[in-house]
């Protein structure tokens, strides 16, 4: 799927929750769903900086296309970085590099999120797209 399709699809799963509650716990759904990194991958140089909760987020770049693997030790941050991955994790930096992040305010995520749970998200997209340009300058 592209990363359009992804989007859509979050969106429309977002669609069928009829309240914050649902949608509260698909996203800790999401992030229970999650395989976790191992401790010894928990360290500073995955940690993103800027969220309320520790997140780690570790890029993989293979065959032309960028993967993620992501933990955090909140339940709602790892739900979060989970969709994340979800919808970037096996595309190519420029693909990730065209997207926009507007599937996140369709399904009114930021409304719903503490003002220091939207930084922290705000800071995993950032540093999604900085991975993104790292790994362009490196082919």
């Amino acid at each position: 799927m592209t990363i359009q399709e992804e989007q859509q699809s979050l969106i429309e799963d977002f669609e069928f929750l009829e309240d914050w509650e649902q949608k509260y716990e698909y996203i800790i759904d999401l992030g229970k769903e999650l395989e976790g990194l191992p401790e010894d991958k928990k360290n500073d140089d995955n940690l993103i900086r800027g969220c309320q909760s520790k997140v780690w987020i570790l890029p993989e770049y293979k065959e032309g296309k960028l993967y993620f693997e992501v933990d955090s030790d909140g339940i709602l941050p790892k739900g979060i970085v989970a969709m994340l991955k979800q919808v970037y994790s096996g595309h190519t930096t420029q693909e990730i590099l065209d997207s926009n992040f507007d599937f996140i305010e369709k399904i009114g995520l930021q409304e719903f999120l503490s003002p220091s749970r939207a930084n922290g998200l705000m800071a995993m997209t950032k540093q999604i797209k900085f991975y993104a340009v790292a790994y362009q300058l490196q082919k």
